[in-house]
């Protein structure tokens, strides 16, 4: 029979464990991906998201959909869709965004990579509805081939940013074997023609169909920078100049796993996500909290 005073140990005990189980739930509710709402079927195959000052979401769909770029609200909501003038959907995977509130619509899509087409689309007026566009057109400074070797097929994008003036492109390796690297590439915001210039890389993982780079967002400050891929986050802080992979590079675990193909910084420390359709489940919308 227990004493009074190895029933108090025992109860303090049960009180510090409930407490630290408490602590820890209370953080891990803070660090899941929390769905906000289904989409419109309209937007089955989203490929990209950006926010503007103006708080609202865009959004593109990928190739075999028309130039179509769709303002949402914060709930996913659509409110307007705007026709892209002077374009083509070969392959949009991604936008960006600048501190003028102009979008940059990424048509580097290239799976197979084949095209000597490739081409960012600097969409202006987006806000004052006095839509202008203009090109910025570019080539690998590394890719000789097209098709390259089976050993050399990195030169496919579905995520780059703005930053400082300049476009960051980040490869989605298409090369079956370990480990996967994804390449960094750099060219200027202003229109024209260019030679990508790669300036680093980075391994994500070993396994090709657990960490391949499927967008990529920036915050407003400027000093992070998530990359998205199926069930992870790599979070990249700390870098100084074009060395974004210098820094410290944080591997989050989503805990979830999905065609997930956008992302936007709501503000420093929230992300919105977005995942294409499969199969019964729509489109989604999600919002992540960093720690």
């Amino acid at each position: 029979m227990l004493g009074i005073r190895e029933i108090k140990i025992s109860a303090l005990l049960c009180f510090i464990l409930l407490t630290a189980l408490q602590v820890s739930c209370q953080k891990n509710e803070a660090s899941i991906l929390v769905k906000i709402a289904p989409l419109s079927n309209t937007l089955h195959e989203i490929s990209g998201i950006t926010t503007l000052e103006n708080n609202k979401l865009y959004a593109i769909n990928d190739s075999g959909n028309d130039n179509t770029l769709f303002c949402l609200n914060q709930d996913g909501k659509i409110l307007k869709e705007i026709k892209i003038p002077d374009s083509k959907n070969i392959d949009w995977e991604d936008l960006t965004y600048d501190h003028n509130d102009n979008i940059y619509i990424g048509d580097f899509g290239n799976n197979q990579n084949t095209r000597k087409d490739l081409v960012i689309y600097k969409v202006s007026g987006i806000l004052s509805n006095t839509i202008s566009v203009s090109k910025i057109e570019f080539i690998f400074e590394d890719q000789k081939r097209f098709p390259p070797k089976k050993n050399d097929l990195n030169f496919d994008v579905e995520a780059f940013i703005h930053l400082n003036g300049n476009l960051y492109l980040f490869t989605k390796n298409r090369v079956k074997k370990s480990p996967i690297t994804t390449k960094l590439y750099k060219i200027s915001a202003k229109p024209g023609k260019y030679m990508a210039k790669l300036i680093g890389e980075y391994d994500t993982c070993k396994d090709p169909s657990d960490c391949l780079i499927t967008a990529a967002a920036v915050n407003r400050s400027g000093n992070k920078i998530a990359l998205l891929a199926h069930n992870k986050i790599f979070l990249l802080q700390n870098f100084k100049g074009d060395s974004l992979f210098n820094g410290s590079v944080k591997k989050i675990k989503l805990h979830h796993y999905s065609q997930k193909e956008g992302i936007s910084f709501k503000n420093d420390s929230t992300l919105y996500i977005t995942d294409e359709k499969m199969k019964h489940k729509k489109a989604t919308l999600y919002q992540y909290t960093l720690d």
